[in-house]
């Protein structure tokens, strides 16, 4: 109803004051929930909880390895998977992140930049883990598949691999395509193993089945089972700065952009 406070899910054009969007694309917010978790929410939610339950089909005493586990989705996850007895979380991230990490229920964060997280995740588990969650692409597809174990699953969302720096790197980009994983139905019966691919952006027309999960996260999220972290806020004039805060992998959780910056009441109050 007209007043009501919204979440929404578009798939662009939503960096700016006015907005116009379907009302299917929106869910009301429940109570309590600021704006910016409620800005926070629907990708990375929807995103880790189709990922590890409706292609995970992650159980008790399983174990999960999230790649850039302190970025928007991989904190989404860790927040899920906590939901679900005694998982073991594997975690990639810099050094600095790993207390912070670790508060968060990872058991096991591994810097990527120092060690080979594969070689990590063996000297802890020789067996493997049984799903991985895959943002990365190029070869840390092809590690991911061999880190699982029988009945793994390998979940693979996105080419952050493509993404080298602020200016494209070709020779990196190729580099990166060319060692994209691939394996064909026949092998794939050898390993007992199952890769699948997930693109929020192409669920569009799916508005029943991205609104149960919406329903699911809101309930979750009332329980006090997960709640969104907000690493910073920008205002749209600092839309460069926002953009840094990520490519330069400093931000804990989600990094949120707002119209204008937030007026300091308590500023105000004081004078």
């Amino acid at each position: 109803q007209v007043g009501d406070k919204v979440m929404v899910l578009a798939r662009s054009g939503l960096w700016q004051e006015v907005v116009n969007v379907p009302a299917s694309r929106t869910f009301l917010m429940p109570e309590g929930m600021s704006f910016e978790e409620a800005a926070a929410l629907p990708v990375n939610y929807i995103t880790a909880y189709m990922i590890l339950f409706d292609f995970g089909n992650l159980r008790p005493n399983q174990s999960v390895l999230i790649h850039m586990a302190a970025g928007g989705v991989g904190t989404a996850a860790i927040q899920l998977c906590k939901t679900v007895e005694n998982v073991t979380i594997f975690g990639t991230a810099s050094a600095s992140k790993h207390e912070v990490l670790k508060e968060s229920g990872v058991a096991h964060p591994i810097d990527y930049r120092t060690m080979d997280y594969a070689e990590e995740v063996r000297k802890i588990s020789p067996k493997g883990v049984d799903i991985v969650l895959d943002p990365l692409g190029g070869s840390d597809t092809t590690k991911a598949f061999n880190l699982l174990k029988p009945m793994g699953k390998l979940i693979t969302y996105g080419v952050a691999n493509l993404l080298t720096g602020q200016k494209k790197n070709l020779v990196a980009m190729a580099k990166t395509w060319w060692n994209q994983f691939s394996i064909n139905a026949l092998q794939l019966l050898h390993h007992n193993k199952a890769v699948c691919g997930y693109h929020l952006g192409y669920m569009d027309e799916e508005v029943e089945l991205v609104g149960g999960v919406v329903a699911k996260l809101v309930n979750l999220y009332s329980q006090g089972k997960i709640k969104p972290k907000i690493d910073s806020v920008w205002p749209f004039d600092q839309v460069a700065d926002a953009m840094r805060q990520m490519q330069e992998k400093k931000n804990v959780g989600k990094v949120i952009l707002v119209p204008e910056a937030p007026k300091e009441e308590s500023k105000k109050e004081e004078n």
